[in-house]
């Protein structure tokens, strides 16, 4: 008897301590806030609705699985429409009301570079994961990039273009605080290519205001351009510059998405446009991490459109939960410093994003694509 008691005494002891513990990792259990602060308006709508789509399918697989350590996760937005001017404001307003762990998804050359000017991230101890910018980026505290950097998509386009005996470029580029890097960036990357970028032509912030610079490159006559811009801007000179006869090869950094030149150009005018991508292709299986997209869209089918600029928000939001998961039970905002740090690098199946203290540019992975002239993506 004296036996069989102690042991059911182990027994409830075991079953006690298991239950403990459960119930103290439910305790410490927490919903975790990402908070994003893009276009959910206005001309470059379509993608930020999409990069907030991709965290958001992926934080929704997690939560059904239980989370991770526990935690869940919770997308709160705020719509800045694309405006600089907004971007702060709003997003001091989101850290105000919604405590957020971290930020994501951010848009904008102007938009970013006055949200790192304004001191907010670090008065508040916040990094943001996650951004897109048609300008040169330098490593910057509390910013975080799961892409390749311009430099390296410049890279790849001009090597490209001297491959096939194309010698004589043109760029546009927004007219941005930080315009002057990046047109040094893309002589010294055509400079290294063996081409020469004879004309260039700007427009005006976070506008599609390009007409003057499509005439400027008919007269001057390139064998290609450069379009380093927001994706309406790319969309509005492809229109223009076509409309006056031009016939250069067209060449768009990873913000000209396909998506957004079909809802406003025909196939024939798309037809050849090449395209640099930071992000595997959402359209193809070709490992781990895309099939696990592709199963993950299948499952919830969101109401955005498929397109690159989700598979990279999916990307973010699987940094951020892989950033949640190593600190444990209980994560901090200065934690996601340390955990990002960690990922050196993070391998999910045919990407990887590697960051250390000075090395916040998690990728540099570059594809070029072409536009067919059925107006659809060919790798």
């Amino acid at each position: 008897m004296k036996s069989f008691l102690c042991s059911n005494a182990r027994s409830f002891i075991a079953v006690s301590a298991v239950w403990l513990s459960l119930g103290a990792q439910a305790a410490d259990a927490a919903q975790i806030v990402v908070g994003q602060v893009a276009p959910l308006t206005g001309p470059e709508a379509r993608q930020g609705r999409a990069y907030s789509a991709g965290m958001q399918i992926y934080f929704e697989a997690v939560n059904k699985e239980g989370g991770t350590n526990g935690h869940t996760f919770t997308l709160v937005r705020k719509d800045d429409r694309g405006q600089p001017s907004d971007t702060v404001a709003l997003t001091r307003q989101l850290v105000a009301e919604a405590k957020p762990l971290v930020l994501a998804g951010y848009f904008g050359s102007r938009n970013i570079s006055d949200l790192a000017a304004s001191g907010l991230l670090k008065d508040e101890r916040l990094v943001l994961v996650g951004y897109r910018s048609a300008e040169m980026q330098d490593e910057t505290p509390m910013l975080y990039s799961v892409r390749a950097n311009l430099r390296d998509e410049l890279a790849q386009m001009t090597a490209h273009l001297a491959t096939v005996g194309i010698k004589r470029l043109g760029l546009l580029y927004e007219n941005s605080l930080n315009a002057q890097a990046l047109v040094t960036a893309a002589d010294t990357e055509a400079q290294k290519a063996g081409v020469t970028i004879i004309t260039r032509a700007s427009y005006a912030p976070n506008t599609t205001v390009v007409s003057e610079a499509a005439s400027r490159f008919i007269q001057a006559k390139p064998q290609a351009i450069l379009m380093v811009t927001s994706g309406a801007a790319a969309a509005a000179f492809i229109e223009a510059y076509r409309s006056l006869g031009g016939t250069a090869q067209l060449l768009g950094h990873s913000g000209t998405e396909i998506e957004q030149l079909s809802q406003r150009l025909s196939d024939e005018q798309m037809a050849g446009v090449i395209i640099a991508q930071v992000a595997p292709s959402p359209y193809q299986i070709k490992g781990r991490l895309t099939k696990e997209f592709s199963d993950t869209v299948k499952a919830q089918q969101p109401e955005v459109p498929l397109s690159f600029a989700m598979m990279e928000g999916y990307i973010a939001g699987r940094v951020i939960v892989e950033a949640v998961r190593r600190q444990g039970a209980k994560p901090t905002r200065e934690g996601m410093a340390s955990a990002l740090h960690s990922m050196a690098p993070y391998d999910m199946g045919g990407y990887s994003v590697t960051f250390r203290p000075t090395q916040h540019t998690g990728s540099r992975y570059v594809e070029l694509s072409i536009v067919s002239g059925l107006g659809k993506i060919r790798q």
